[in-house]
């Protein structure tokens, strides 16, 4: 029986190596994926929310007025947002700025990140951000009050059969506090 008992460890502790030369690999895979994630989304495009959009044509069409209707959203975050203006006229090249305003009402501060969507789809890759609250996460103390400006620039290639864009913005907590940024580049406080 010792003999086989001795085999029988022998295997053990040959599939107990084994496990944990796979159990290391993973583990090495899954550390050495952040940054091989962080260079794939920085080669194609990917997650480029936090920094200013390159304006490539600054003629401005006065031929055309395209109308911009602003949304703002809270996703578990005790916050007011809102645009100061819901609707606003611009004409394609043209700089243009719109205001939103932030509160928080909790007796804590809270950080949160801002994330941009449009419709249609299709007028992202046009809408051209130069600065934005949505570059940072946002910190608001407790009953904190804020008012954000967007400036922006509609690229005169937008085509012709996108007469109206939805920019709306949603805002989720971030973990961490205060440790992940601060009042931002676009941050006017009040």
């Amino acid at each position: 029986m010792s003999g086989a008992d001795a085999s029988i460890r022998a295997d053990n502790r040959s599939l107990l190596v084994r496990l944990a030369v796979i159990a290391a690999a993973m583990f090495a895979f899954g550390y050495a994926l952040v940054p091989f994630y962080d260079k794939i989304c920085r080669v194609t495009g990917l997650r480029d929310i936090d920094r200013p959009d390159p304006v490539h044509n600054t003629q401005v069409d006065a031929t055309r007025s395209v109308r911009i209707e602003l949304d703002a959203n809270t996703r578990g975050l005790p916050w007011r947002f809102r645009p100061l203006e819901t609707v606003i006229d611009v004409h394609p090249g043209a700089l243009s700025q719109v205001e939103y305003e932030i509160v928080n009402e909790t007796g804590r501060p809270v950080t949160g990140q801002a994330i941009p969507s449009y419709a249609p789809r299709n007028a992202a890759e046009y809408f051209r951000k130069l600065d934005c609250f949505c570059f940072t996460t946002q910190t608001l103390q407790p009953g904190e009050r804020r008012r954000m400006p967007v400036v922006f620039v509609l690229d005169p290639e937008l085509p012709k059969d996108v007469p109206t864009i939805t920019l709306s913005y949603t805002f989720f907590e971030v973990e961490g506090g205060a440790a992940g940024g601060g009042k931002g580049s676009a941050a006017a406080g009040s």
